[in-house]
């Protein structure tokens, strides 16, 4: 019995030790906090049952049958950036807030889970919504001393190797002096396809894809999720269009980013944001789906480079939450500024284009904030409520009034920058019980070695 007992375990014990994860997912909530998931899944219930009432949506996510927390700190700093934070999630060591892909002195450059896995023949993709020289993407194929080093992180992607890139743009492809050779055609010389729709994108045959928006589009981020056009992009779509491209092969490594998780978190724009969360656990979905399909072989991992905005939901002395409110939300902190800077505008236009696009009434503690707001930066000052007025500081004035608004609707803000909190790490498939409990950000990328049996150095 022993003996039968032993061979059992010694069977066992090879399996485990031949198991391997051939397709790799990590995703990342840039800016995606506790917080964030939380408002997010009150959000998703309370437009399920058509009411504010108690309880939990759930995210694609939020199920999975591993979870734990991660620590963020930089080397020089408890709050991160993305830079630092992006650096430790690929490349597994702390560095500086700024560098990317480097240590702190700038002097040596580190080697990224992307690049290990490719080294052992597998394909390589590198998602986001935000520009694909961001600092979260660019950590893990760029080694450059500063995240504001565009154009020379533009030129790392050139001679990556990576199969598959996609966001919506690049942000200095002149360099700083817009007299440098366009980085596209740099980009396009070492091998690389650029696309800039996703019909093009999925005829494509080539061997090294670049899909990026249309020119006529922003280049610095796709729309935010609330102001989509039809033919804007989505994580999901994107996301789909990198399995496509990258199935063929030994196996694969893809990092999406939701990028602007962390922009509307910035602006205290909590209906921004929670549709930016469902529109990455979209794209988890799509995972999930090729999970399904390769159960064994297949891990996914979730988690974020720091918390954005110190969100917190609701607050005792107001205990009746409006979450409902979100989804009447219609427009982003963008289009708020947008308009608040279309002179000439008066302060009844602005309140009533507040009402109509924000989901709210406005109380009469609300109305003295605008009104204070509003007089604050107009010129002329304002003799009446429909004085026509040129605004300063738009910018700025549609960060304060999003702040209000979210706390009409549960999501309680207490800064527009990073903190230094933990964050969320879910994981499913071969390998996912690495990553359960309380770990460092720079864990996940051995961890992500370690499930694909490759031996970190």
């Amino acid at each position: 019995m022993r003996k039968i007992f032993m061979l059992a375990a010694f069977a066992l014990s090879a399996t485990l030790a031949g198991a391997q994860a051939k397709y790799i997912f990590l995703f990342i909530g840039d800016g995606m906090g506790f917080g964030a998931v939380t408002l997010t899944e009150d959000y998703l219930a309370a437009v399920a049952a058509s009411a504010n009432k108690p309880g939990s949506g759930t995210l694609a996510y939020s199920t999975f049958p591993v979870s734990g927390f991660a620590t963020t700190y930089s080397a020089s700093s408890w709050v991160t950036c993305s830079a630092a934070s992006g650096t430790a999630l690929a490349c597994g060591s702390k560095t500086r807030n700024g560098r990317i892909g480097m240590n702190e002195e700038a002097t040596q450059s580190f080697t990224s889970i992307a690049y290990r896995l490719k080294e052992k023949g597998y394909k390589v993709g590198i998602t986001t919504s935000v520009s694909i020289d961001h600092a979260t993407p660019a950590a893990f194929y760029a080694h450059q001393a500063s995240r504001n080093m565009y154009y020379e992180i533009a030129q790392d992607l050139a001679t990556s190797g990576f199969d598959f890139f996609s966001g919506a743009g690049l942000v200095n492809p002149l360099g700083k002096d817009k007299k440098q050779e366009n980085v596209v055609d740099i980009i396009e010389k070492n091998g690389y396809t650029v696309v800039r729709s996703l019909s093009d994108c999925q005829t494509s045959t080539a061997q090294k894809l670049l899909l990026l928006q249309p020119e006529s589009k922003p280049q610095s981020a796709y729309p935010y999720v609330i102001d989509k056009a039809a033919d804007d992009y989505t994580l999901a779509s994107t996301t789909t269009l990198a399995i496509e491209k990258l199935r063929s092969g030994k196996g694969f490594f893809l990092m999406v980013e939701g990028g602007k998780i962390d922009w509307a978190s910035h602006d205290n724009d909590a209906g921004s944001m929670v549709r930016e969360m469902v529109d990455m656990s979209d794209a988890v979905k799509v995972a999930l789906d090729f999970y399904r399909k390769y159960p064994k072989q297949t891990l996914i991992v979730i988690t974020a480079d720091h918390e954005t905005g110190g969100l917190g939901v609701g607050n005792s002395e107001n205990s009746a939450t409006g979450v409902l409110g979100l989804a009447n939300q219609k427009a982003s902190v963008d289009k708020l500024a947008q308009r608040l800077a279309k002179a000439p505008v008066s302060y009844s236009e602005v309140k009533a284009w507040i009402v109509e696009n924000m989901g709210i009434t406005v109380t009469y503690d609300d109305d003295a904030m605008l009104r204070s707001l509003f007089a604050q930066n107009a010129s002329p000052k304002p003799a009446n409520d429909d004085t026509p007025c040129t605004l300063k500081n738009t910018g700025a004035m549609g960060k304060s009034i999003m702040r209000m608004v979210s706390a009409r609707h549960g999501g309680g803000y207490s800064t527009f920058e990073h903190t230094g909190t933990m964050v969320p790490v879910y994981a499913i498939g071969e390998g996912s019980q690495l990553f359960s409990g309380k770990i460092d950000n720079t864990d996940i990328p051995k961890k992500i070695a370690k499930a694909a049996k490759i031996e970190w150095k």
